[in-house]
């Protein structure tokens, strides 16, 4: 077969859903390639990620017998048959992101956050789902993708796995630093560290004093190292925005400002968005109030 993949959402981050399909066509010998409209193909996969708020559907022609779509951002009832679920990935797809791997040790979550698909789609228990050699084969870097590996049964024997690999292993979706007990943290601490992402989406909860006991028992001490999702335009005021930013930072935590439905959101906190993600002005201009983004335009000669 002439199989042809469509990343509807851009190459900028590897699509796993389709480097597990060229994989696994491969192995069976069926000839896998990017989509080129001027070709004919026996089957095309389209995976997408994002909806329409952030990523547009692919609007070109398909010549292909069979055409078959995919991801979240068509849906969350569809997955991947488990054949392919647990192939190793084909990462030739992007040699742009050599050297790194990316997959899931774990789905689910037990939260059910409203903003969040996850509890919808890999269900409100976090099961383990895979080892390490799954998608991991020497790469300098492991990209985790788990949404809440901290809530899994397995955990020890999951951060196991990343500690033993000795790759430098970078938490992408945020770990519940709810759920840190000094086992976990021990834990967290023998394995070479690139990023520790965590997230305070929520101004009604508190995690300050979680917050701080990770700091107790961490030995990860570059707060570049220790960042924090912060949620705006959702259901938050811009008071309560900065407070969860300040006070991050104040602790000794890297804040990075996420922002739900950014198309929708005021001004005032896309403003607020690229203050504290530009590090460089985040740790010069120390208040929001100071910041002028059309003086730093000026100075930058935009």
């Amino acid at each position: 077969m002439k199989i042809g993949l469509i990343d509807v959402d851009g190459h900028r981050f590897p699509n796993l859903c389709l480097m597990k399909l060229s994989a696994y066509h491969k192995a069976r010998g069926d000839t896998v390639e990017w989509y080129d409209n001027g070709k004919c193909y026996d089957l095309v996969y389209m995976s997408r990620v994002f909806t329409d708020t952030y990523s547009k559907d692919y609007e070109g022609s398909i010549k292909a017998c069979h055409v078959i779509k995919g991801g979240t951002g068509y849906g969350l009832d569809n997955k991947l048959p488990d054949a392919v679920e647990h192939t190793h990935p084909d990462y030739g797809l992007y040699p742009q992101f050599a050297g790194t791997a990316y997959g899931f040790l774990s789905r689910g979550c037990p939260r059910g956050c409203r903003f969040c698909i996850v509890g919808d789609k890999e269900g409100r228990k976090t099961v383990a789902v895979a080892d390490l050699s799954e998608f991991w084969g020497g790469e300098k870097e492991i990209k985790l993708l788990d949404a809440n590996i901290l809530a899994c049964p397995d955990w020890e024997r999951l951060l196991g796995q990343l500690a033993d690999s000795g790759a430098e292993v970078d938490f992408t979706q945020g770990l519940d630093v709810r759920l840190i007990t000094p086992e976990k943290a021990a834990a967290l601490n023998q394995i070479k560290t690139k990023m520790l992402h965590f997230a305070w989406d929520s101004p009604e909860d508190d995690l300050t004093p979680y917050f701080k006991k990770f700091l107790e028992l961490t030995t990860v001490k570059d707060k570049r190292k220790r960042r924090v999702y912060v949620l705006t335009n959702y259901g938050s005021t811009h008071e309560q925005d900065l407070y969860r930013i300040y006070t991050l930072r104040d602790m000794g935590y890297d804040p990075y400002v996420m922002v739900y439905e950014k198309p929708a959101a005021p001004e005032e906190t896309r403003k607020m968005q690229r203050w504290v993600n530009n590090k460089r002005l985040f740790y010069s201009v120390k208040d929001f109030k100071d910041y002028d983004p059309d003086g730093y335009r000026k100075r930058k000669g935009e």
